[in-house]
This record gives C-alpha cells, sequence and structure tokens, in this order.
C-alpha cells in the first residue's frame, strides 16, 4: 500500500475552504499596506469610526488597569455589572425590560453574530439573509453548516425586503431571518411598518429573528430606528438582538459586543463561549460600562459630524459621470450604484472593467482610494464608501475617484 503523502493529510477542513475572506477587511488591508510602503491612499472600506473613543470612557478604563480585581476571569457572559447596565440601557433605547441574565457580552459584535448562528443552526437549515447584507452574515452561516437564503431589494424599495418576497424564499428548513437597519452596507433605516410585518411573519410561521441594531443611534433626516422587539412584543421568545460599543460610542477597538436572547439561548450561547474565549477583557468591560450607562451627548456630537459628511460624500459621487448613489438615512455608509462605469474605458490607463471587484481594485491601484466591492455585499454593480473618515480625506478622495473615472 502506498504510503500517505504530507499532501494527502495536510488538508484544510471543507467548512473553513467554503467560507470566503472578509472583503471589507481585505480592503482596509490593502489600503493600510500601501499606506506603509509610501503610497497616500484615502480609505472608504472599514467601517471605522475616526473620532477617538469619548474621555470619560477612556477615564473609566484607566481607572480600572490600576484595580488588580480586573486582572482575573470574570464570569463567562461577562461582568454582572456591565449585563445590567446594558439591560438598563435596552430599556432606554429599545422601550422594552430585559433580564440581565438574557445578556451575553461578547468579543465585539462580530462574535455575538457567529454564535447566534452557531447555537441555532443545524446542517442544512436556512437563513433568509435580505440582501444587500453585511459581508460576514453569510459566511457566519456557513461556518455553522446552515445555507445562507438571499432576497434582494434594491435601492427602488430603499432596500427594503418585502414581505412577498420573503414568503417566497421561506421553505420547511428556514430557521431563522436577520434584520439589520440601520443597514450596512446600504445606509438604509427601514421603515416602522416593514419591521412590524417581519416580526409578525416570524412569529407565525415560527422563525428565529436576529437582529443586528449596532448602528441603532445613527439616523438622519427625522428617520429613528424601529426595534422589532418593540414592535413585536411577541417575538421575543424567538429574538436576538446582536449589539455592541464600536459604532455608537468610537470603540472599534474595545472589542465589546453582546446579545440579548431567550434565558434558554443565552445559556448556550455562554457554555459555547466558555469554550471559545471565556470572557471578554476586564478592562474593556469596564470601559463598555461607563459607555452604555453615560450621556449620548458625545454620540449625538459625532452623528453631527457624520451627516455633514454624508451630504458631502452623497453630492460629491452624484457628481461623477456614470455613478448615482441615493442618500442614506442611517450608519455612515453611501452605497454607490456603478454599475454605468462598467465596460467602459476609465483611468489613465483607460482600461475597462467587467465587475465592480475588478474596479475597485483598480480603483485603489491606479487611484489611490479603497472602497469595497459590492460582490463582498451580495450587490454587484455598487460599491460602499464609509464616510467615517476624515472631513479633509473625504473630500480629496471624491475629487480623486471624480478625476480618475473622467480622466
Amino acid at each position: 500500500m502506498a504510503s500517505m503523502t504530507m499532501a494527502d493529510w495536510q488538508t484544510l477542513s471543507e467548512r473553513i475552504n467554503r467560507v470566503a475572506p472578509s472583503a471589507t477587511l481585505a480592503v482596509d488591508s490593502k489600503a493600510k499596506a500601501m499606506k506603509a510602503e509610501g503610497i497616500d491612499v484615502i480609505g472608504f472600506g472599514a467601517g471605522e469610526p475616526n473620532f477617538p473613543t469619548p474621555a470619560p470612557i477612556v477615564a473609566a478604563a484607566a481607572e480600572a488597569v490600576q484595580d488588580p480585581k480586573n486582572y482575573r476571569y470574570t464570569p463567562t457572559a461577562g461582568l454582572p455589572e456591565l449585563r445590567k447596565a446594558i439591560a438598563e440601557k435596552t430599556l432606554r433605547d429599545s422601550g422594552y425590560e430585559v433580564d440581565p441574565n438574557q445578556v451575553i457580552v461578547t468579543n465585539g459584535g462580530k462574535q455575538a453574530v457567529y454564535s447566534a448562528f452557531q447555537i441555532l443552526l443545524d446542517e442544512g437549515d436556512e437563513v433568509i439573509i435580505p440582501t444587500p447584507y453585511w459581508t460576514s452574515y453569510p459566511e457566519a452561516v456557513k461556518l455553522a453548516g446552515g445555507v445562507p437564503v438571499e432576497v434582494f431589494a434594491g435601492a427602488d424599495r430603499n432596500f427594503e425586503p418585502s414581505l412577498e418576497d420573503l414568503e417566497k424564499a421561506r421553505t420547511e428548513r428556514t430557521k431563522a431571518i436577520i434584520v439589520n437597519t440601520p443597514n450596512n452596507p446600504t445606509g438604509a433605516v427601514w421603515k416602522p411598518e416593514t419591521v412590524k410585518a417581519i416580526g409578525e411573519w416570524a412569529v407565525e410561521h415560527h422563525v428565529w429573528v436576529i437582529s443586528d441594531e449596532i448602528y441603532e443611534h445613527l439616523n438622519y433626516d427625522g428617520a429613528k430606528t424601529t426595534y422589532v422587539g418593540a414592535a413585536v412584543p411577541e417575538v421575543r421568545g424567538q429574538l436576538l438582538v446582536l449589539n455592541g460599543v464600536a459604532k455608537t460610542y468610537a470603540m472599534p477597538g474595545w472589542r465589546v459586543g453582546w446579545m440579548i436572547a431567550p434565558i434558554d439561548v443565552a445559556k448556550a450561547a455562554s457554555k459555547l463561549q466558555g469554550h471559545m474565549t471565556s470572557n471578554v477583557n476586564n478592562i474593556s468591560q469596564r470601559a463598555a460600562i461607563a459607555a452604555v450607562s453615560g450621556s449620548l451627548d458625545a454620540v449625538y456630537e459625532m452623528r453631527e459630524a457624520f451627516d455633514r459628511r454624508r451630504q458631502t460624500i452623497v453630492a460629491a459621487l452624484n457628481d461623477i459621470e456614470g455613478v448615482n448613489c441615493p442618500t442614506p438615512t442611517g450608519a455612515f455608509y453611501a452605497f454607490a450604484d456603478v454599475s454605468a462605469l462598467l465596460n467602459k474605458p476609465l483611468g489613465a490607463s483607460k482600461a475597462s472593467y467587467a465587475s465592480t471587484s475588478e474596479l475597485a481594485a483598480a480603483l485603489l491601484d491606479e487611484g489611490h482610494v479603497a472602497a469595497v466591492p459590492g460582490e463582498a455585499f451580495g450587490a454587484p454593480g455598487y460599491l460602499r464608501f464609509s464616510y467615517a473618515l476624515a472631513d479633509d480625506d473625504l473630500v480629496e478622495g471624491m475629487k480623486r475617484m471624480k478625476q480618475w473615472v473622467e480622466a
């Protein structure tokens, strides 16, 4: 019998091989690598606020780092004080009560997303994902053995899924649906009646609702976040709310998120986390207590700056020939339709590009502007621009893109 070669046994799992890398992080990494080489790149890729974390939050962390009690493990589910503060914040912002025991503190909101699918899905279970979607949703579903089911809605519908399309997508294997409003990547804030209808539909058909509310405080033009748990009280027994401090409080590097779920699901999430990460960094948890318990004044100041940048970038994108960008009313993303630029000569090289992935790569290489292609969000023909960057950089980046497109 022939001996086994190294190639025979050194193979990666099918699970990891069928998962795509994070496109947003890939764009951001390449832009940072170019900057390290001395190339002046304007990055619209990562959804990372450019503001410093508010001073009272930093002060709480500085105090915590001097306290030896924070040098030890905390309970797996999170500091009791933080879980209580998150429950109180939910009542304040979302308008309904949750028990602190329903709260699981995670290493960033992304771990909460991953854990949700690991807990809920068996092999072959389907998750309906309104599209355009955040790039990690389908990959997290696949990592849990599930099947992502995309339901697309375009700009003509404010990127909001219709109940008719959701029902067409539902099968006997449908286990969950994702609700994300304000939305990444589109910046759309779904209408209250849309959120309410989805919640009622989920209750009727016994479908879990996973509500990603991490952009809840970033609304403009009078738009308001509709919380499905408040709009449809009956859904709370099958609702997982995912959130975190990264976007609202300019704390992406602190890595604190959370899941709010029915008690049995929360216990399962704690069990899973006990075998993954044990607990979240204690200093970051102490900082998060100050964040969720404190005033939202600093948040509203940042929102004013985002609003100004939102108006600037939408006007600039629509001033570029072949680009059409609807005005977002939430988050800090502009989602521009650039399909008219495909298969046309662009840039100094006058090359043409068949996809927005190719176009985005050329825009970065030649124009030194980083944006994320729509393929990453299930929406070919679009580019996503984060406007969570300095005003001067935003203006310069838009100037470069216009020059590259219209060269």
